[in-house]
Formats: structure tokens, C-alpha cells, sequence
């Protein structure tokens, strides 16, 4: 990742779940069968300039499992 989450990530919303997702088919292979859920929530990020900026984030999380593969969405929201 080339930025790190400072504190913790509000107003989570499911994207998308089961079927719905994509990447599905890697995620299993990569990190293992699980019930995956694409979700985002916005949070404070801290980028590599050491500028700290609010911004929309995306991740898969699955139970047993946890959150992997963020990514940070632009436009940043000061």
C-alpha cells in the first residue's frame, strides 16, 4: 500500500457479495474459501508526503479471514 490508514474506517457500506464480486474465483485461490464482501467507508490516510487527507477506501473482507487488498479511491476529501 503507498498510504496508511489512521484510525478507523466510518459509514461502511457493502459493494458487493458472493457472486457479485469479480475477483471471487483469485480471492478464494490467493486467501482461501470464505463468504468475501466487497465493502467502502471513508477514513483518514496518511500518503507517502506524510500529508494526511480524508478519503473513500476499498476493500474485500471475508469472516475468518479478515480485510485485504485496500484501495485508496480519489478524489481525495480534505
Amino acid at each position: 500500500m503507498d498510504f496508511e490508514i489512521v484510525g478507523s474506517i466510518r459509514e461502511i457500506q457493502p459493494i458487493a457479495t458472493g457472486t457479485g464480486i469479480r475477483a471471487l474465483t483469485r480471492l478464494n485461490r490467493q486467501y482461501g474459501r470464505g463468504k468475501w464482501r466487497k465493502l467502502k467507508g471513508f477514513a483518514a490516510v496518511r500518503l507517502l508526503d506524510g500529508t494526511v487527507h480524508t478519503a473513500e477506501i476499498h476493500w474485500y473482507e471475508a469472516h475468518g479471514i479478515g480485510k485485504k487488498e485496500f484501495k485508496l479511491k480519489l478524489p481525495l476529501l480534505d
